[in-house]
């Protein structure tokens, strides 16, 4: 599914652009992976890499924009690629896990509350009726956003590091 652009304005009034990723958007990403913060890295994949390899970056630009799509967010002022959400729809098409990356040199400015906002209704158009975000208990800012957003926050059963975020989705 390919979407046009959409504008979003941050609570800091940072304008960013967002769209689904196509083939060509790769060094795009690959190049906004070099510039998370390793802690954001290693909360992102839930593992210590230092960085997002070839494989990872092809699957995330050739998204099928169906059970798994992939939007970039840039920076309207300089066309800077700024954050990357991924939505991957379950099987039975009721549930989207979301994950969200946002550029180290741009974080606490709003575009992960924005960019969560935009994947939340996007899972709403496509059916879904729930989003989740498995998330390590030590990665506070996010899991503090989440809450702030409505999200409620789970154990993982066998896994104490990690928590369940999720939000039922209001239909229209």
């Amino acid at each position: 599914m390919n979407e046009p652009v959409e504008e979003l304005k941050t609570r800091t009034g940072l304008v960013i652009r967002v769209r689904p990723v196509t083939p060509d958007d790769a060094p795009v990403l690959s190049d906004l992976f070099h510039h998370l913060r390793r802690e954001d890295l290693r909360f992102r994949f839930l593992s210590a890499i230092s960085e997002v390899g070839p494989e990872w970056i092809s699957r995330m630009a050739n998204a099928d924009h169906d059970h798994v799509e992939t939007f970039l967010a840039f920076d309207q002022a300089n066309n800077m690629a700024v954050a990357t959400a991924m939505l991957v729809r379950s099987d039975d098409g009721q549930r989207g896990e979301v994950a969200i990356s946002v550029h180290g040199e741009y974080r606490n400015r709003g575009i992960g509350w924005e960019l969560l906002s935009f994947v939340a209704e996007q899972a709403r158009r496509r059916g879904m009726r729930r989003i989740e975000s498995l998330e390590s208990r030590a990665n506070y800012d996010a899991i503090e956003l989440e809450r702030n957003m409505g999200f409620s926050v789970s154990p993982v059963p066998g896994d104490a590091t990690l928590a369940l975020v999720s939000k039922d989705l209001a239909t229209p």
